[in-house]
């Protein structure tokens, strides 16, 4: 008989999602960058097996976000270059960007696929809007890390993360918000929350 897979809430939703990236910034206060890219990558693949076991379900987003972990972190590693984990980010921003705009051409919403009992009620137009301005939002994101990562410490590109990155996308998500409302989304029954998780 096929497990049927259950629904995390939000707060085990968000353990999940961010404990890894809580990790890598207390090791990194603790050991340093290096130490931290092996806690990310242990961290990360705790939170698929808790959530495998507890849930019955990894989510799509958390494979992509742990995928691209091992893969940066596996790489930093090896090379012992911390130049890798600092893209992941601007690749994963632009990955994520660049499959919102192809989906919105090609008449596709590939945001609605992933998360549409998400926001119960919204119509095909708020979503539309919706997929728009996340690959917006992400294509910044993406130019940003790429900026400060070029141009500022390691300390300072890890301290971004956390106090500008993080704060960034879950004011965007409550931004869109007024906007999601407009277009039929039923605001009491919403599951509310940045679409795509902050873990990077």
């Amino acid at each position: 008989m096929k497990e049927e897979a259950n629904e995390p809430g939000a707060g085990a939703k968000l353990l999940i999602d961010l404990g890894p990236l809580v990790v890598f910034f207390a090791v990194n206060a603790w050991r340093g960058i290096f130490s931290a890219t092996a806690a990310f990558m242990i961290a990360i693949i705790i939170a698929m097996g808790i959530s495998r076991l507890r849930y019955r379900h990894i989510s799509p987003m958390l494979w992509f976000s742990a995928v691209m972990v091992l893969v940066f972190g596996s790489i930093t590693l090896y090379f012992h270059n911390e130049t890798f984990i600092k893209l992941k980010p601007t690749i994963y921003y632009a990955m994520i960007a660049a499959v919102l705009t192809f989906g919105l051409f090609t008449r596709r919403n590939f945001l609605k696929m992933l998360l549409g009992t998400t926001y119960p009620g919204l119509n095909e137009e708020g979503w539309r809007l919706l997929a728009r301005n996340w690959a917006l939002f992400f294509a910044v994101m993406a130019a940003v890390n790429e900026a400060v990562w070029r141009t500022t410490s390691t300390d300072f590109w890890i301290g971004f993360k956390l106090w500008g990155f993080l704060p960034a996308t879950f004011l965007f998500a409550i931004a869109n918000v007024p906007m999601l409302a407009r277009h039929g989304m039923q605001i009491g029954e919403s599951k509310e929350e940045p679409p795509i998780p902050p873990s990077q």
